[in-house]
């Protein structure tokens, strides 16, 4: 399976709870963060609903 490396690039504040709950799932905390996980149709349906406070790298 894939890898996919994913950090915050923009912040949360002032965003819906439910894409700050998304960044938690993700196991990201703070802003630069990077986070390895494996390219899972659930990973990446998480990364698709904050696509615009991540960047996102294939490894």
């Amino acid at each position: 399976m894939k890898k996919i490396k994913i950090t915050q690039v923009r912040s949360a504040v002032d965003r819906p709870i439910r894409q700050k709950r998304s960044l938690e799932a993700l196991g990201i905390r703070k802003m630069h963060q990077t986070v390895e996980h494996e390219a899972t149709p659930q990973i990446l349906g998480i990364v698709d609903a904050v696509k615009h406070l991540v960047s996102v790298e294939e490894l």
